[in-house]
Parts: structure tokens; sequence; C-alpha cells
């Protein structure tokens, strides 16, 4: 590309759903999802809840000629799902663990074990300075209504929005691609967006083809929750690609595409949620354009003042439940104190011949020991989800401060 200012970048993005044991015909999903991406030769590729390795490296063999250069990104119990493929050189990578990433008592979601994850690579693209594709899965929401994890997704969100501003400025362009969990209108995706300056390719396309409104997770997918998405009768978009250029390049997107259901020749589609395609036209200018504060948000402190807002709504909740985790712990503390005294009341009464009840004493007990340890590690949990949602919220009042005295 030497002397050519122009360069036409394709861009992958899937949030395969691929856990081992669990996921419905997943073997054959990502046999589906090689095939086509072997077949349709994009530039970059992020995946996302790639949970098994085993997966990753059948789809490294078998993209191997195509994408020579890939990396996995661990983190947490099972792993942070996260990799990218890539026909670029990738000259090195950053994985940053969100500092939350909601409770490990909600078995039944599972996000706290997932390890979730913003991971970085840089990306040498010819005639360029590295490109930077960050890709990245935020915390799932689970019930709009009463959605409990919201000032978890927020720090996600502003950590996110942080990563990105601190880490492109070596970079000449900036690609976020992932399942972000949040609608287009949400708080979270505006402060991400405001904070950084990305752009939306679906609001930026040229030309778009696929699911109406851009919606990756719709009804008539066979693997969706249909009663998740009752309120939304065409469905929802929570997945995205983003971008902007850093230095002298601009950015356009040309096309935007989405899978629209089943995989070509297949009944069943890639995977519950569809993949998202982008065309990008990255061309150098002569002047560079800085890295500045973002402005798709004209009213950015507010958008701020929002997500501090709820923070602190989540500060307050995160507060209530250490209270409550730590009088537990003392009344089960004090249970114990009472019973070992009621047992030495006991053995000095073997003299009269008093029967002592063993098995009742042992399973009381055992009983309050499970409840002082369950409660102390609740009360340390949320110990940490304190200072972690005040430190968040303590940034937020300091950017919030510097935008009002630099508008």
């Amino acid at each position: 590309m030497e002397g050519d200012p122009t360069l036409r970048l394709r861009v992958f993005d899937l949030n395969c759903w691929a856990i081992r044991y669990l996921s419905k015909r997943r073997q054959e999903r990502v046999q589906l999802i090689g095939d086509t991406l072997r077949r349709e030769g994009f530039d970059l590729v992020f995946l996302q809840e790639v949970w098994s390795e085993q997966d990753y490296s059948d789809l490294k063999v078998k993209l191997g000629g195509c994408y020579p250069f890939s990396h996995y990104f661990r983190s947490g119990v099972i792993g942070s799902g996260l990799c990218v493929f890539s026909r670029f050189p990738i000259l090195d990578t950053l994985l940053y663990q969100y500092s939350l990433n909601g409770y490990p008592y909600m078995l039944q979601h599972g996000d706290w074990f997932c390890g979730k994850a913003m991971a970085g690579a840089g990306v040498g693209v010819p005639a360029s300075r590295p490109l930077c594709p960050p890709s990245r899965q935020l915390h799932a929401e689970y019930c709009r209504e009463k959605d409990a994890y919201l000032p978890h997704r927020l720090v996600q969100a502003w950590e996110l929005a942080q990563f990105i501003r601190h880490t492109s400025k070596a970079a000449d362009v900036v690609l976020l691609g992932g399942d972000l969990n949040m609608h287009p209108e949400d708080v979270g995706i505006r402060l991400l967006r405001g904070w950084t300056g990305l752009r939306d390719a679906f609001a930026e396309a040229t030309c778009f083809e696929g699911c109406e409104d851009g919606c990756t997770l719709v009804p008539n997918n066979c693997f969706t929750v249909k009663s998740e998405l009752l309120p939304f009768p065409l469905g929802i978009r929570i997945d995205y690609i983003l971008y902007k250029a850093v230095s002298s390049f601009t950015v356009k997107c040309e096309e935007l595409k989405t899978t629209t259901g089943t995989a070509p020749g297949m009944d069943i589609p890639f995977s519950d949620h569809e993949a998202v395609m982008a065309t990008l036209h990255i061309r150098r200018q002569g002047q560079a354009a800085g890295d500045t504060l973002g402005t798709t948000e004209p009213t950015l402190a507010d958008v701020v003042t929002e997500a501090r807002t709820e923070v602190c709504v989540g500060l307050r909740a995160a507060q209530r439940q250490r209270y409550s985790a730590g009088r537990m712990a003392v009344l089960a503390l004090l249970l114990l104190l009472l019973q070992a005294a009621a047992a030495l009341g006991a053995l000095a009464g073997l003299a009269a011949g008093q029967p002592f009840p063993k098995l009742s004493f042992s399973l009381l007990a055992f009983l309050a020991l499970g409840v002082l340890l369950l409660a102390t590690g609740l009360h340390l949990f949320h110990t940490m989800e304190v200072k972690m949602l005040q430190g968040t919220e303590e940034q937020m009042r300091m950017a919030l401060r510097a935008l009002q005295e630099h508008p």
C-alpha cells in the first residue's frame, strides 16, 4: 500500500454463544463459522463467548491459511471468551478484566465466573501506525424493568471508555467490536461514545443490509428466549462495530450487514446473536486530526451526570447489602459463642448425670459456622463492590468538573 492513501477494511463481529456441553449444536455452529470466515475473507474477525479453548484451537487450525494471526484472551474461571483473527500482524495485546462483573452467588447468570474483560490488540495495517481493535463484552441485562446490574455495566462502560482513551494514542484508527449488552439509547452506550468519540457503524453506514433497525438479537432466531423479547417485536441491537480515526486518517463505513437467520444451506443460525459485518473506508489525510474528547454527544456533561447518578444508586444498594451481610455474620458469631457457653455448662453438668445432646449441638454449630463463613464472604465482596463504585463515582465527578470548567 506504499503511496496508496486508502484502505478498505472488512470487519466481522459475532457473539458465538459457544459453551461446551451447554450450547445447542455447538460444534456444528463452530464449523459453520469457520467455513464462512474462510469463504468471505474478512480482514479482522472479533468473536465473543468462545468459552471453549478447543473451539478456538479448531478455528485457528481451520483459518490458519486465511488469517495467519490470531490471539485468545484468557481470563476468569472459564475464560473471557474473546478472540481475534487478523490478516495483518498482531503486534501486541492487552487484557483488562472489569473491576465489577456481577455477583458470585447469582449462579443462574454466571457473568462473575466468566471474567469478562476488555481485550485490545495492536494490528500492523500497511501504510499506517498500528490499528487498535478492542473486542469486549459487558455484563448482560437480564431484566430491563429491574436492572440490578446497571451500575456494574456503567462501571464497565466507563472503564472501557478510559481504556480506549489511554491505549489508542499510538494508533491511527480505533475499532471496537462486541456484544455491549446495551441498547443504542442507553446511558452506557451514550457515555462510551461521548467520552471516546467513537462512531456507530450502523448510524454512519452508507449502505445497510440485514435485520430491521440493525437488530442483532431477534425473535425469529431459534436459539433466543422468545419471552425476553416480548417488549421488542423487532428485536434489539446490542452488538456493535464502533470506530474512529485518531491521527491523520478518516474512517467511513461504506457498508454494514447483519446475518438474517439460518446460515447458508443450513437449518440453524451461527449463534443466538446475528453477526455484524462492516466495510470501512480508511483514508489518509495530510493534516493530523489529533485525539480529542468525544464530541458525538453534544450534552456529554448531562450523560456523565446521568451515569454518575445510577452509579450512586448502585453504591447505596451495595452499602445496604454490605451492612446486612455484616449483621448476619455478627449474629452467627454470637450464636457460636452462645453454643460454646452452653456446651461448657453441659459438660460441667455431666458429673450430675445429665446427658449431653451431642448431635443437636453439632448440627447447630455447623449451621452457625456455615452462616458465619457465607456472611463474611458476602461482606468482603460487597466491601470491594462499594470501593469500586466509590472509585468510579469519584472519577466521574472529576470528569464532570473538567467538562463544566472547559466546555
